[in-house]
């Protein structure tokens, strides 16, 4: 009888939006306006880099606002990469997300040992400190930025200079994120990282060691924010210190506040929404950013768990 019943208003608006996202190529080209598939690519490919930073944020309490270092870093080096002439998606991908991991790995066993404002600030000082790597390295650039002119190549007649072929990639791995998360949030590991969200001490007295749980969790949320890097490279065949700057971060967490904190897929709506506004907003002014800080506090007053929030109580994983 209960797979007869009706799905709940979370999984309808979830199938929507992916189903949105899945045909979106075919309703630009029936209203002839491509730059519609654009815009969905980008939210998608921000979408995957607020659910990496849900994982540790909201199922694990933990505020970084250095996040967006790891999307610049699997950016920078795709296009480093490509800068040497070394194009194929063998090399460069995993080759992100290993840089990725072990950045993520020492970042986070230096910060993980603070709490609170302590933890914010240095892992934004720890961002900042790549940045301005990035912005001195005049080999790849500076603060111009780095031109990627070859986007990777997947070879097996997978040509990303396909838009259709590079768009169902970011699909894809979206629905690859969102899979992945939902089952590791639901796994003994998640459960532990949301127990130490509640009570650490707890945990520790069950005998969990907790830094070693909160430290996966930040290596694999950095692995995955990497791979976010190395979509947007592509489909923007360029990356810039922009990437790496604090401010990335904070858009992030703007889009996991927006769309609910710790629930699955509150994030993708978070950047749904934040990327609907901005298009919108941007017609009418340039300095449309500071619309965005009123609306937040909006949100955190009346709607404190986001648009996730509106579609009523969710089940353990989200």
């Amino acid at each position: 009888m209960s797979a007869l019943l009706p799905a709940s208003p979370r999984a309808w608006f979830a199938a929507v939006v992916l189903a949105l996202c899945a045909a979106m190529p075919v309703i630009a080209g029936a209203i002839d306006e491509p730059y519609y598939m654009d815009i969905f690519a980008r939210m998608m490919i921000w979408a995957i880099a607020a659910v990496s930073l849900n994982l540790i944020l909201g199922y694990g309490g933990m505020i970084s606002f250095g996040h967006a270092l790891y999307l610049g870093l699997g950016g920078y080096t795709v296009g480093i990469c490509s800068y040497y002439g070394i194009d194929s998606a063998l090399v460069q991908w995993p080759l992100a997300l290993v840089i990725a991991a072990l950045v993520a790995l020492a970042f986070g066993a230096i910060s993980l040992r603070t709490r609170g404002v302590y933890f914010i600030m240095i892992t934004m000082a720890l961002a900042q400190m790549v940045y301005f790597l990035a912005v001195s390295a005049e080999e790849y650039g500076s603060d111009d930025g780095l031109v990627i002119y070859t986007r990777s190549e997947l070879g097996g007649g997978f040509d990303l200079n396909e838009p259709l072929h590079l768009y169902y990639t970011i699909f894809g791995c979206l629905l690859l994120a969102l899979y992945f998360t939902r089952r590791l949030v639901a796994s003994r590991f998640g459960m532990v990282v949301r127990g130490v969200q509640s009570n650490e001490t707890r945990m520790e007295t069950l005998g969990f060691a907790t830094l070693r749980y909160r430290l996966a969790a930040f290596v694999i949320a950095g692995v995955m924010c990497a791979a976010a890097g190395v979509l947007s490279a592509n489909v923007e065949k360029f990356v810039s210190p922009d990437a790496l700057h604090w401010t990335r971060s904070g858009e992030l967490i703007f889009m996991v506040v927006l769309g609910g904190m710790g629930s699955l897929f509150g994030p993708v709506a978070g950047a749904l929404a934040f990327w609907l506004l901005a298009e919108v907003l941007s017609r009418f002014t340039e300095h449309w950013h500071l619309v965005f800080g009123p609306f937040l506090l909006l949100v955190i007053l009346f709607a404190r768990s986001g648009i996730d929030g509106l579609f009523g109580a969710r089940d353990d994983a989200g």
